[in-house]
């Protein structure tokens, strides 16, 4: 399946990217507030492991440990915060691989529980490439690391367009119809909704997934809007649950 061929080539940028820290360097704080890079690396670790139970049918209970999504993931690091890069490390690691194992040997039709919705594995597949990808910028920007923009956007652009009813439904409205022109680091633009969509987004895929992850101002971007309701829509749009 191509979306996990992806991910794995997600992870296996951001592995790169760890391998070369040095203790300080894991120490140091991510973009993520209150958190160490060995406290993002530590979440992924987590949420890694919850794809391995989800899908073996022992889904974690995220409301248990907290009222809203971002307090249950603050309470998971905070419960198990070593502050050692090592470790973390090597807990990701073995996680990664294993979650890739069991989305690959999923049922791709049967939809799993995935903190506040259900996914099919392909879906699921596409947010842990989406929140892979944010935090590793969310390392890489605080410590002046390079970590190159590739054709993967094109999933992450592709489950922010898609979940854009959900995350207006959350917010308790109906979406419009959302054209979207993402120019891709190589080679042609991607397209996504109708050619009559109420609402044009267009510009770098770089910059359209950044406003969707939160990691990036819509003022402070090179993205282009047109329709009336163009400035809520980037608010409204999202790559993580909320």
């Amino acid at each position: 399946m191509e979306i996990l061929d992806a991910l794995a080539a997600e992870e296996d940028q951001l592995a790169a990217l760890l391998a070369g820290l040095t203790q300080e360097q894991w120490g140091a704080d991510s973009l993520c507030a209150g958190w160490s890079v060995a406290d993002v690396v530590l979440h992924l670790a987590q949420c890694e492991e919850a794809v391995i139970a989800t899908i073996r049918g022992t889904p974690v209970d995220w409301g248990g440990l907290g009222d809203t999504v971002g307090a249950a993931m603050e309470s998971a690091v905070s419960a198990e915060r070593s502050g050692s890069g090592a470790a973390v490390f090597e807990r990701w690691e073995p996680a990664r691989g294993q979650a890739l194992t069991v989305l690959r040997a999923a049922d791709p039709a049967r939809r799993v529980a995935w903190v506040t919705n259900t996914l099919r594995p392909a879906t699921l597949a596409t947010t842990r490439l989406a929140e892979h990808w944010a935090h590793a910028l969310d390392i890489a920007e605080p410590l002046g690391l390079p970590y190159p923009d590739t054709q993967r956007l094109r999933h992450i652009l592709w489950l922010a367009h898609a979940t854009l009813p959900y995350a207006y439904s959350a917010a308790g409205s109906t979406a419009p119809s959302v054209r979207v022109e993402a120019v891709a680091p190589n080679g042609p633009a991607w397209v996504l909704g109708p050619d009559d969509a109420d609402v044009m987004l267009s510009g770098p895929a770089g910059d359209l997934a950044r406003i969707a992850a939160r990691r990036l101002d819509p003022g402070d971007s090179a993205v282009r809007i047109s329709g009336a309701a163009a400035a809520e829509v980037l608010v409204r749009i999202r790559t993580y649950a909320i």
